[in-house]
């Protein structure tokens, strides 16, 4: 496309932020209030959970929540906080049906998983039971890991994990409510058993809470013979709060 039909192209479609809609200079972008307001999660942060720490103790660091409930699943990473902006965009995509930013997305998740991509033979994203799907019309995290596609070259199996039944939602659970509800609650397509059998496996979420549905998915992909299982969300819920999600 060229110079002229950029511009034509911004002036009947102005590029907006993808937090708070104001306008900015380019599309797939925020603008610097709405950055500023992402509590993005950096080093140091255990190697297990992906949860940020006060200090780095150097070396790979696992964490004591990490020790005292080792996950089933490999390592976790998010790109931020669930707070702020995140959260706003995250509502937006759930709930508001807000389809933009997702190569934004796409480039923060690369980031965010780093070192697990290397090691990475393909994406699944965590599925949607049925009637959600159809209510909802899409499933976020299969979007999110079509962005993250786009950025790696990984392709995605987004058909792999089938949500057996539909769940309670999550909101307002605690942690060990939230394993019950998820648990047993995941299957794998049987056309997909040996692709997954002996492969490492990146699941990709919205947000971790707790990492129960994570681990109820890699405990499923870890019985049909999954190498590794670890997974990527867009944000991270990193305090005893979990009555917003």
């Amino acid at each position: 496309m060229g110079i002229l039909a950029n511009r034509l192209s911004d002036f009947f479609l102005p590029p907006l932020c993808a937090g708070c809609g104001s306008q900015i200079s380019g599309h797939e972008n925020l603008c610097a209030t709405c950055w500023q307001d992402i509590d993005f999660i950096s080093r140091p942060f255990c190697d297990v959970l992906g949860i940020p720490l006060p200090f780095d103790p150097g070396g790979r660091t696992v964490s004591a929540a990490a020790m005292a409930h080792e996950p089933t699943y490999d390592r976790a990473r998010a790109v931020a906080r669930y707070s702020g902006t995140i959260r706003q965009l995250i509502h937006a995509l759930k709930y508001s049906d807000r389809q933009t930013g997702w190569r934004l997305y796409g480039r923060w998740m690369k980031s965010a998983a780093g070192d697990l991509l290397a090691e990475t033979d393909f994406l699944i994203p965590i599925p949607l039971n049925r009637r959600r799907l159809w209510s909802r019309r899409f499933n976020q995290a299969a979007l999110l890991a079509d962005a993250l596609s786009v950025e790696t070259g990984l392709r995605t199996e987004p058909l792999a994990l089938v949500r057996n039944r539909p769940t309670r939602s999550q909101v307002g659970l605690s942690p060990a409510q939230r394993r019950r509800n998820v648990s047993g609650a995941f299957s794998l397509a049987k056309r997909k058993r040996s692709s997954v059998k002996g492969a490492n496996i990146l699941l990709v979420d919205d947000v971790i809470t707790t990492g129960a549905t994570a681990e109820a998915c890699a405990r499923k992909l870890k019985k049909e013979g999954a190498l590794r299982v670890d997974i990527i969300a867009l944000a991270m819920v990193t305090d005893q709060d979990l009555t917003t999600i």
